[in-house]
């Protein structure tokens, strides 16, 4: 594993994201800006050192990352050393509605392909998967940028994670941490 902004997250129980497969590259950054609204520990990338962070207006610099190989590598990290479960963002038979908020601690969610969803193998490392009840019949799924807001919205509501603090009409930003690595890359 390498990292890139190194900063623990300040909540217990953390949140972590895996990227993995995800096809179009501004995808990242949205990513990156809702990771940053919900207090994400980190954002796991894997399979490419390189990522872009167009669409996440900054925000990219205000959430760690870390490169992992493989799926295996990135999962059995977040197992054993952030004592993660690992979920998947997904419509499956046993998936429970993320509403419900059927979490039990520190969570990684895994996410899927913008087309296709989770591989096989993906479905085979997750410990459960959660999917966004829909209530209209105008679209199969959810883009994985919405997707991944609204179950991470949901987690930060059930690890009572605190609100930030808002002026007018927007949040309050923080200064950016210091950069230690090129931007759009892991090295």
């Amino acid at each position: 594993m390498q990292e890139d902004l190194a900063g623990p997250s300040t909540c217990d129980p953390e949140c972590y994201i895996i990227v993995h497969n995800v096809a179009k590259k501004h995808n990242i950054g949205t990513l990156a800006r809702s990771a940053t609204a919900f207090n994400v520990a980190k954002i796991c990338l894997v399979g490419s050192r390189h990522y872009n962070t167009f669409g996440s207006h900054g925000s990219a610099a205000h959430v760690p990352l870390a490169y992992f190989a493989s799926l295996d590598e990135c999962c059995t990290w977040l197992r054993n050393e952030k004592g993660c479960a690992i979920v998947g963002i997904e419509i499956t038979e046993a998936a429970q509605a993320v509403n419900k908020h059927p979490f039990h601690g520190s969570t990684a969610f895994m996410l899927g392909n913008e087309g296709t969803g989770l591989s096989a193998a993906q479905l085979k490392l997750c410990d459960t998967c959660v999917y966004i009840p829909q209530h209209g019949q105008g679209t199969a799924s959810l883009n994985v940028t919405v997707a991944t807001s609204i179950a991470l919205h949901h987690f930060a509501i059930w690890a009572g994670y605190q609100e930030s603090s808002r002026h007018g009409f927007k949040f309050d930003v923080a200064a950016p941490p210091q950069r230690t690595a090129p931007r759009g890359s892991i090295d």
